[in-house]
């Protein structure tokens, strides 16, 4: 019997494995993909929010300001791409001034450090392009913007390599009450556990009715971007905002951290949290409402448009405590859950020690990680690299200069993918200009190669995703 079973590995589970295995347990985390950070995770606006937004008092607040707190230092030691920049919640009437006001106050409450309401003249001295119409501003200098899905990656990786078991293709379809806890079945296996957490996202609801009674409910919401060319990046140095509405913080405009420009989202309330799909009315609401507020981006230098996912509930704050005996909610994670992510990890272990799980420290450990990102070397540490290496002297990804090198690294990470986005997602080919138009039967050969795998049975993301069918010459000569 394992002493804690984690289902579901987005950023909230992924944080709370992570805490989890620092002390001497044994973790099992299942996850319904065939990859962690397939969820909101991997299609957010991956901002680390500074903390003025939630209502003071309640633990949406207080996790969001120590998640922030937390980000700098945390992705410091993990190796994840994380930029403090700071952000502006833009005000274009006199009304909405008195929103600034009320977030400034909000804000206060809350611990948010350094936070300022500034005049439009201010606002547009520091981001030039911002709109004329622009009346002020609420800026909060300790936001910032991170690599979302490597962040949640980061977490789980070091999980693993302090010996928690990560099961891919593991989705939860019962749970049930047996002496001394609980049996999961998950597809066609059974995990037994003394503890729960439910970090099952758009699912966490389903997952919680299995053990408890109704408390709340999920509804999903999607949300359409833009993502721009780095030509684009000009645009906005910091996190844009609009003034939040009841639909949630609005479209923004903001850099993020490969040196792009991401603009959205909407939000559109949808009944399947798991499809999730770009529209065209969608994206032009997105582009129409951010002209409000940089009215100059040319959407010609769009390279992708996607959608994300949003776990919204009925609730106005996190659901966030025991459901059933020996059995956590981690649920309704909604904005700022991504910010909030390693301290809803740090508050997971509290209430499962507060509910009777011993906890003892490890000795020593695993902490930190470190990737090798060729282009970001000096020429000496290139240099040395390749002598290592010589795999790390071959360019297989142009637009983002990523080599083979570090593309074999990612494919014999503690958590391996199966695809050519898991690659993307922690090595960065196919993150430029082509998207992978060129690199990407590249990775596919070798992700092949060095997962011992025929070419058909390689994957562009999620199960079913095949890229190759057959051999086309060889199916030519059979017709």
């Amino acid at each position: 019997m394992y002493d804690v079973a984690v289902i579901g590995c987005g950023i909230i589970g992924a944080a709370t494995a992570f805490s989890l295995s620092m002390y001497q347990l044994n973790v099992v985390v299942l996850e319904r993909e065939n990859d962690v950070a397939l969820g909101a995770t991997r299609a957010n606006s991956a901002i680390i929010h500074a903390g003025y937004d939630p209502e003071p008092g309640t633990k949406m607040a207080r996790l969001n300001v120590r998640g922030c707190e937390m980000a700098q230092a945390l992705c410091a030691q993990l190796d994840v791409p994380y930029l403090n920049n700071g952000s502006l919640v833009l005000a274009f009437s006199e009304e909405e001034m008195a929103t600034v006001r009320e977030l400034y106050a909000r804000g206060e409450a809350n611990g948010v450090p350094g936070q300022r309401i500034l005049t439009g003249d201010e606002v547009r001295a520091m981001e030039p392009y911002v709109s004329n119409e622009v009346v002020g501003a609420l800026y909060a200098p300790s936001a910032g913007i991170v690599n979302p899905w490597e962040y949640a990656i980061a977490m789980a990786e070091v999980a693993v390599q302090n010996s928690v078991e990560v099961r891919l293709n593991a989705g939860v379809t019962a749970i049930a009450r047996i002496p001394g806890g609980y049996r999961i079945t998950a597809g066609d296996q059974t995990v037994d556990a003394r503890y729960v957490v439910n970090c099952a996202g758009v699912d966490s609801a389903v997952m919680h009715e299995m053990v408890a009674p109704k408390a709340f409910t999920i509804y999903p919401v999607r949300g359409d971007y833009y993502l721009m060319d780095k030509c684009e990046s000009v645009r906005a140095r910091r996190v844009l905002f609009q003034c939040p509405s009841a639909l949630g913080k609005g479209v923004l405009v903001s850099p993020t951290v490969h040196g792009n420009l991401i603009v959205g989202p909407d939000a559109v309330a949808c009944e399947d949290g798991h499809r999730v799909n770009t529209t065209a009315e969608g994206l032009a609401y997105v582009k129409k409402a951010a002209a409000r507020s940089v009215p100059s981006i040319d959407y010609r230098s769009a390279i992708r448009n996607f959608a994300g996912m949003r776990a919204n509930s009925d609730q106005k704050d996190f659901v966030i405590g025991m459901a059933a005996e020996n059995f956590l909610d981690l649920a309704g994670i909604k904005s700022p859950g991504l910010s909030s992510a390693p301290a809803i990890g740090e508050e997971a272990v509290k209430l499962l020690s507060e509910n009777g799980l011993a906890l003892t420290p490890k000795a020593n450990p695993v902490t930190t990680r470190k990737c090798v990102r060729f282009k970001s070397l000096s020429e000496d540490e290139k240099r040395e690299a390749v002598r290592r290496n010589p795999l790390y002297g071959r360019v297989i990804c142009r637009c983002e200069t990523i080599t083979e090198g570090e593309i074999v690294d990612a494919i014999h990470s503690p958590i391996p993918p199966c695809s050519l986005d898991g690659v993307k997602r922690r090595a960065g080919s196919g993150m430029g200009r082509c998207q992978g138009g060129f690199c990407g039967p590249r990775v596919l050969e070798i992700l092949a190669r060095e997962r011992k795998l025929d070419p058909t049975e390689i994957l562009k993301d999620r199960a079913g995703s095949w890229i190759l069918a057959c051999e086309t010459k060889e199916e030519a000569k059979r017709v």
